[in-house]
């Protein structure tokens, strides 16, 4: 640790005071002292200067309205009306940014406190930036410009990608970079194949509000990357892998989201295309067998980058709010109760087109006959996978009644006017289930019945 030293002292304080005031408290922490600070006019203290040269640490002084504004925790009105500050020691720790580590800690001719100091951050324009670039990153399928990407633009970006945080380091994308108008074509036709299925899958009034949706542009944009996985990579003892092999693929995903931000700061849009079954992409591809396709991106200049994104703009889905996102050191505790957050929700929710949703709670996945059915599975055992169907396993009944209000909240934001509930299990859970969807329901402004 690099450790700060504040100091306030009387004029003429010996030497031996001051330093074994600083030694006996320096025993209690492992770093190195890097900086002393105290106020000014004592920088030239004998015992001061003796105590920075046997630390071989740095020397730096603040006024006493600049410790003022310090808000210490171990106060001194004494000191107040002699500096005109509540502290001098605490305070000039704290005015260096430094955590403080050890509080006040006196002898009768000096003061001491001791911090640790934090890897400097961002002045507030920089920050400002970072926010920025993040806030207006979007997911572009429209607008793009009939503009080449050089490849030295291209090359930055690729290079903020190649700078993403790996697992063990062991770097397992690789970029595939596609220009040849032929083989976009083969991948938009995958991507409209699936288009057609999805579309087919859905409900009437979802239909609908699907169709005037555009899910890619990869005819519409000079160049396309297919951002690859090599799950291998590195062999056999990549450190962090062994217990979870997932790794792999997320760290091809924090380089996505590397370049895109990068894309951003250049002007570039950058869509990500999911409509197709990435076997099929690697075949057009010709991918080696063991390399996986993580994403496939469109890349080109935009005319303008929208103020929202573009599914909350059409009115197909909105954000949760980051409050549901936060839990406090156990699952489901919150600054406020889930019901206070579904009325949240009936604020942010997609106003109601009339989508109705058949919620089955308890039932399995023969019951997914039309494609209003939800199912919601309480079983403790995960069932196959299925988009129809929600595992919910909920502990007790307290809890299926949380994860009720979560389901109903959650619909809202995705447009569904109408919940009808049916009970396909006659358990306890069940009913308390069955319970919370209605009362989150009602606080979103759904209506809702009983099927």
């Amino acid at each position: 640790m690099n450790l700060v030293v504040g100091v306030g002292l009387r004029t003429g304080t010996p030497y031996a005071e001051l330093h074994d005031l600083v030694t006996t408290a320096l025993h209690e922490l492992a770093g190195e002292v890097r900086l002393v600070v105290t106020i000014t006019g004592k920088e030239h203290e004998p015992a001061l200067q003796e105590l920075v040269a046997q630390l071989g640490a740095d020397l730096r002084t603040f006024s006493n309205e600049e410790l003022a504004n310090q808000p210490v925790p171990t106060p001194s009105e004494q000191v107040e009306q002699l500096k005109g500050t509540p502290s001098v020691a605490e305070a000039a720790v704290l005015a260096t940014g430094a955590q403080l580590l050890i509080p006040k800690r006196q002898t009768p001719n000096a003061t001491i406190a001791i911090g640790v100091q934090r890897a400097a951050g961002y002045g507030v324009r920089d920050r400002e930036v970072v926010q920025r670039v993040i806030a207006e990153r979007r997911d572009v399928r429209r607008g793009f410009l009939e503009l080449p990407v050089d490849d030295v633009t291209l090359g930055r970006v690729l290079e903020a990608a190649h700078r993403a945080p790996s697992v063990g380091l062991s770097q397992p994308w690789d970029f595939l970079v596609i220009r040849d108008l032929a083989t976009r074509r083969k991948v938009h036709d995958l991507a409209t194949a699936q288009r057609d299925a999805f579309a087919a899958s859905l409900p009437e009034d979802r239909r609908a509000a699907f169709d005037g949706l555009k899910i890619e542009a990869i005819l519409d944009t000079p160049l396309n990357l297919a951002v690859t996985c090599d799950p291998g990579r590195g062999g056999r003892h990549v450190l962090g892998r062994h217990a979870d092999p997932r790794t792999t693929m997320f760290s091809a995903a924090i380089a996505i989201q590397n370049l895109w931000l990068a894309a951003r700061a250049e002007g570039l849009g950058v869509g990500w295309v999911s409509f197709f079954a990435p076997h099929e992409v690697a075949a057009v591809l010709d991918l080696p067998a063991h390399i996986e396709l993580v994403g496939y991106l469109c890349v080109g200049y935009v005319d303008e980058f929208a103020a929202a994104p573009e599914l909350v703009r059409s009115g197909w889905a909105k954000r949760r709010p980051l409050s549901w996102a936060i839990h406090h050191e156990e699952w489901g505790r919150r600054d406020t109760s889930i019901v206070d957050d579904a009325l949240q929700a009936a604020q942010n929710a997609v106003p109601a087109t009339g989508q109705r949703v058949h919620v089955i709670v308890g039932g399995d996945v023969t019951q997914l006959g039309q494609a209003d059915a939800l199912i919601v599975d309480l079983r403790a055992d995960r069932p196959p996978a299925d988009f129809g169907v929600l595992w919910r396993p909920a502990r007790t009944p307290a809890e299926a009644v949380e994860f009720g209000v979560e389901i109903a909240r959650d619909l809202a934001l995705q447009g569904v006017g109408h919940l009808a509930v049916q009970l396909a299990a006659n358990s306890e859970r069940a009913k308390a289930l069955a319970r919370g969807l209605q009362v989150g329901a009602s606080a979103c402004g759904l209506t809702h019945s009983s099927a």
